[in-house]
Order: C-alpha cells, then sequence, then structure tokens
C-alpha cells in the first residue's frame, strides 16, 4: 500500500544535474597546490632560508598552538571581512585585506609543508627534494578531496606559526 503512495511522488522528484566535473575540479586544485607550495617554498628558501626554518622549528615545536592561533585568525579576518563589507567603505580594504592574507597564508603553509618533507627528507643536501616532497604532499592531500581538509589544517599552522612569529 505504501509503495502505491510514494511511487508517483519518487518518480516526480527530479534530480538536479550539474556540468562541474569533478576530476577536474580535484585535479586542477592539486595541480594548484602543488605549484604554488613549490614555488611559494622556492622563493623562499633562496631568499630567506633562516627565516624558513625559524618558521619550521615553531611549527615542529608546537603545531597545536601553531593551528590554534591561525584557526583563530581566519576566524577574525572572515569577521574583520565582513564588518568591513557592511560600513561601506571598507568595502575598498576588503582586496587589499584578502591580497595580504592570502599571500601570507601562501607562506605560511609552504614552510609548514616544508616542515612535514624535511622530517621525511632532511634538507643538509639542498632544498630541491624537500620542496618537491613538500609539494607532492599538498598536491596529494588537496587531489583526493578530503585531504584537502589536512591541508587546510597544516596550512592554518604554518599562517599561525608565522603571526606568532610576527606579533608572538
Amino acid at each position: 500500500m505504501l509503495s502505491t503512495v510514494t511511487a508517483p511522488v519518487l518518480q516526480s522528484v527530479r534530480v538536479p544535474t550539474t556540468d562541474v566535473d569533478l576530476v577536474f575540479g580535484l585535479g586542477s586544485g592539486a595541480v594548484g597546490a602543488f605549484v604554488s607550495t613549490l614555488i611559494v617554498g622556492a622563493i623562499l628558501v633562496a631568499i630567506a632560508p633562516d627565516y624558513v626554518e625559524r618558521i619550521m622549528d615553531a611549527v615542529r615545536e608546537d603545531p597545536l598552538t601553531s593551528f590554534l592561533y591561525g584557526l583563530l585568525a581566519i576566524v577574525l579576518v572572515v569577521v574583520l571581512i565582513v564588518a568591513l563589507v557592511i560600513t561601506i567603505v571598507g568595502i575598498l580594504l576588503v582586496p587589499i585585506l584578502g591580497l595580504v592574507v592570502g599571500l601570507v597564508w601562501a607562506v605560511g603553509a609552504a614552510i609548514a609543508f616544508l616542515a612535514i618533507a624535511d622530517r621525511l627528507v632532511d634538507h643538509r643536501d639542498g632544498w630541491f627534494v624537500p620542496l618537491l616532497v613538500a609539494a607532492a604532499i599538498n598536491g596529494g592531500l588537496t587531489l583526493t578531496g578530503i585531504g584537502g581538509l589536512v591541508s587546510f589544517a597544516v596550512g592554518a599552522a604554518g599562517f599561525g606559526a608565522i603571526l606568532s612569529d610576527r606579533f608572538g
């Protein structure tokens, strides 16, 4: 009896379709994560290797505090962006704030992934292999989809370590 009542209802339900290609979306995100980690990391170790090692040490010594500091900071940034948008005049500052936060996040994430890669392959023989391993870890995590959450957590730890080092 129940099937005769629900069958017409279920037949009339249409599942929406999208033109989004999941494989392309994950693949391009993984490539972007790999390339950004590789490029940002290479620039950092070429320009400021001592700074990179100092932040790597901070991430390795206290990853939970770095993560919580980064997570709190990103929440505060979101609140600040909403407040700036509400003020209308502050809308002009949102792109600048977004750019600065995005750059600091990219630097922090690259350094945090370098800290992980340095545990796996030491950088005493140079930074090339650790850079590739760090980029591969970030890209691989992003490729899995759910690994993006882990990638976010690592990025938050790096972001927090930079902010803690700067404003500490």
